[in-house]
C-alpha cells in the first residue's frame, strides 16, 4: 500500500503520511518538548531541543532503525509518527511505534488512520513480522484507536513508564503480519 494513499472509505483528502521537512521541525519539536502541544500522555519533561533537528539534518528523521513521519489532514501537519526497532530475539527484531497528534487534531479518526498507513508502510517497506504499541492505562481514546486500527491488546505492563513523578502501567498492543486481510 503506498503511505501517501489514503485507506479505502477514506474521504478525499483524508490521512496522509509523508517525511518531514525542515518547515516541520519547529511542529515536531512542539510535539515532544512542549507540554500543551504534547499532552497529558506524552509528556515527559524537558529534553535536548536540538536532538530533532540534528536528526533531520543527519538523515532526515529516516533510518534502517526506525524514523518519524508527519500525518497530515487535508494537506496540514497533524502530529508525527515514530518507529525504532527493538529486539525480542537472538536474531529477530519488530517495530516499536509512537504517535503524538496537535490538540485540534484529536478525536477525529486522525490517529487511527496514521496507525493503519504506518503499519502497512512498514509492512510494505521492511521484513519485520511484528509492530508493537504501548499506551498509559488511562488513555482509553489511544486504546480505542489502536484497536480501530487493527492491533490487538496482548496485556498489562505494571511499572512501565515514569511520568509526572510516578510510575503507570501501560496496556501492550501488537499487529503483525498475518493479522492484515490483505498481508
Amino acid at each position: 500500500m503506498d503511505v501517501h494513499r489514503p485507506a479505502a472509505g477514506a474521504a478525499p483528502g483524508g490521512v496522509v503520511l509523508r517525511p518531514a521537512g525542515e518547515s516541520d521541525l519547529d511542529l515536531l519539536e512542539a510535539l515532544t518538548n512542549d507540554p500543551g502541544t504534547a499532552g497529558e500522555y506524552q509528556w515527559f519533561g524537558w529534553h535536548d531541543p536540538g536532538y530533532l533537528r540534528r536528526r533531520w539534518r543527519d538523515h532526515g528523521l529516516l533510518s534502517t532503525d526506525g524514523g518519524m513521519l508527519v500525518p497530515t489532514m487535508d494537506g496540514r501537519p497533524a502530529g508525527l509518527v515514530s518507529w525504532h526497532r527493538s529486539r525480542t530475539g537472538p536474531q529477530a527484531y519488530c517495530w516499536k511505534i509512537g504517535l503524538v497528534l496537535l490538540p485540534e487534531a484529536r478525536g477525529h479518526g486522525i490517529g487511527t488512520e496514521a496507525h493503519r498507513l504506518l503499519v502497512r508502510y512498514l509492512f510494505a517497506h521492511t521484513q519485520f513480522n511484528r509492530v508493537e504499541a504501548t499506551t498509559d492505562v488511562d488513555n482509553r481514546a489511544e486504546q480505542r484507536a489502536l484497536e480501530k486500527a487493527g492491533f490487538v491488546r496482548e496485556g498489562v505492563l505494571r511499572g512501565f513508564d515514569f511520568r509526572d513523578g510516578q510510575w503507570r502501567d501501560h496496556v501492550q498492543y501488537s499487529v503483525i503480519r498475518s493479522d492484515l486481510a490483505d498481508g
